[in-house]
């Protein structure tokens, strides 16, 4: 269980990635600390698509908690925690965002091609990531 004192440079950082341009620079994961990788343009689409379309329920850190998925009784799963991705592979996030799952809607193809889907995914993976990260060294 996270600590609520880890949560606060854990939620700094991803306010701080999400408010980069497309030339920011992010850190992977603490074992890729050293290593820094330039955002393309598709991960800057991959997270305008998010931002436009998942982030009222999933929020914008990935957390699910927003007062949408409350109010609504929903429970969406935590992408900040890496166990909820771990044996979820790519394929069943594909079919799940484009076909939609419960009262999550599917992601049309007129709103995002099957590879800017295939983007998402990444993004939405990246979210436990920026989490250990933080938690590693809360000071960047």
């Amino acid at each position: 269980m996270i600590r609520p004192f880890l949560l606060i440079p854990a939620v700094l950082f991803s306010a701080s990635v999400a408010t980069s341009s497309s030339q920011s620079i992010l850190q992977q994961s603490a074992s890729d600390a050293g290593r820094q990788v330039h955002m393309t343009d598709s991960h800057v689409l991959a997270k305008k698509i998010y931002l436009r379309d998942c982030a009222m329920c999933h929020g914008d850190d990935g957390s699910g908690k927003t007062d949408m998925a409350r109010d609504m009784h929903l429970n969406p799963p935590d992408w900040t925690d890496q166990r909820t991705l771990a044996y979820a592979p790519d394929n069943n996030l594909f079919s799940v965002i484009r076909n939609g799952k419960g009262n999550m809607p599917p992601e049309e193809s007129g709103r995002a091609r099957d590879e800017d889907v295939k983007n998402l995914i990444a993004y939405i993976r990246s979210f436990s990531k920026r989490l250990v990260v933080a938690m590693s060294d809360p000071g960047k």
